[in-house]
């Protein structure tokens, strides 16, 4: 690669960036503008890189070219070049999604008695899309049928799945240009994040969005046209917010039992939500969207113990200072 790689400018010591001309084969380190955000979410959106380069003379990016950034000497983000805005003085903005942007593509598919893993390995095939670790869960799908539904949604649905049959939360994520699938467990961040280390935070408790006393699962039985139904609830949760019903049909030909199924589902939904929203932390490289991390806030009304889920995570560099804003949840916190 060196000697294709060509110099705009040299950027600060601690940052590094390579756009990589797809094209042309060629290779560049661009004079990269003060303000690169990085930001990650838990689900349903790919990671998005928007940066300000200056054009010059060098500097060829088209639409597709890749970029590699590294941050005191930790590779933190691969992405693709997706959109380009320009000014007068000649600055470009850009905006570079990682490959879980491909996955915003739709299709149709059907699998039969297979694990989530190997469901994301046989779609990253047909889209050409590099994997990298793949954690095997353990559980075996025996059906998923989807009619032009987004990559993204069905793995999010396979991943649920998943979460329902064996109480554990799966994330994907691109590690870098490869397309990773962990247990949550294993994504542990060894940081504490509190009033020292955060500028501000704002804490929300809701029952409006997501949160059920009662559930009710139903199957439609065409042998015998009769409809069967399974529900579990919580009587004290319904007397204090009233009730909050979850609804959904289940394929009664699967080998599941429906009551346990319904209870688990009240278990994940029975609780207030609570999320946690930190502005201008001091930043850590390691910290993605579906990590745990330690939090310790000390407020009047509520008690927080450590560990969260990071649901959305957005990295500031500017100023040669790295800060990043963070949206964490977890029935870990208690008030």
């Amino acid at each position: 690669m060196a000697d294709k790689l060509l110099k705009a400018a040299t950027p600060t010591p601690d940052l590094q960036m390579v756009i990589h001309n797809r094209e042309t084969d060629k290779y560049y380190i661009p004079l990269v503008h003060d303000g690169i955000e990085i930001e990650w979410t838990r689900k349903g959106a790919p990671g998005k890189l928007t940066f300000r380069v200056q054009k010059d003379e060098i500097l060829d990016m088209p639409e597709g070219s890749t970029v590699q950034l590294g941050y005191k000497k930790t590779n933190f983000f691969y992405g693709y070049v997706f959109e380009k805005k320009r000014n007068k003085d000649g600055a470009i903005s850009v905006t570079a999604y990682d490959q879980l942007r491909y996955l915003k593509n739709k299709d149709i598919y059907s699998f039969v008695n297979v694990k989530a893993g190997d469901a994301i390995k046989a779609m990253a095939e047909d889209f050409q899309l590099v994997v990298g670790d793949l954690a095997d869960t353990g559980y075996t799908i025996p059906k998923y049928h989807g009619s032009n539904e987004t990559l993204l949604d069905i793995v999010q649905t396979l991943i649920d799945m998943t979460m329902e049959n064996t109480k554990k939360i799966y994330v994907l994520y691109d590690d870098f240009g490869k397309l990773t699938l962990k247990e949550m467990g294993e994504m542990k961040v060894d940081i504490l994040i509190d009033a020292e280390t955060a500028e501000n935070f704002d804490y929300t408790s809701t029952i409006d969005k997501d949160t059920y006393n009662r559930v009710k699962l139903y199957y439609d039985n065409d042998e015998t046209g009769t409809r069967d139904v399974w529900m579990e609830l919580d009587s004290a949760n319904m007397k204090r917010w009233g009730v909050l019903q979850l609804t959904e049909s289940v394929n009664g030909k699967k080998p599941l039992n429906f009551a346990e199924m319904a209870g688990a589902k009240l278990k994940l939904h029975n609780r207030v939500g609570r999320t946690l929203t930190i502005q201008n932390a001091l930043g850590d490289v390691r910290v993605r969207a579906g990590c745990l991390l330690f939090v310790d806030f000390k407020l009047d009304d509520m008690k927080l113990t450590k560990r969260m889920i990071v649901e959305n995570v957005k990295h500031k560099l500017s100023n040669n200072l790295h800060t990043m804003d963070l949206t964490v949840r977890g029935d870990v916190i208690t008030g």
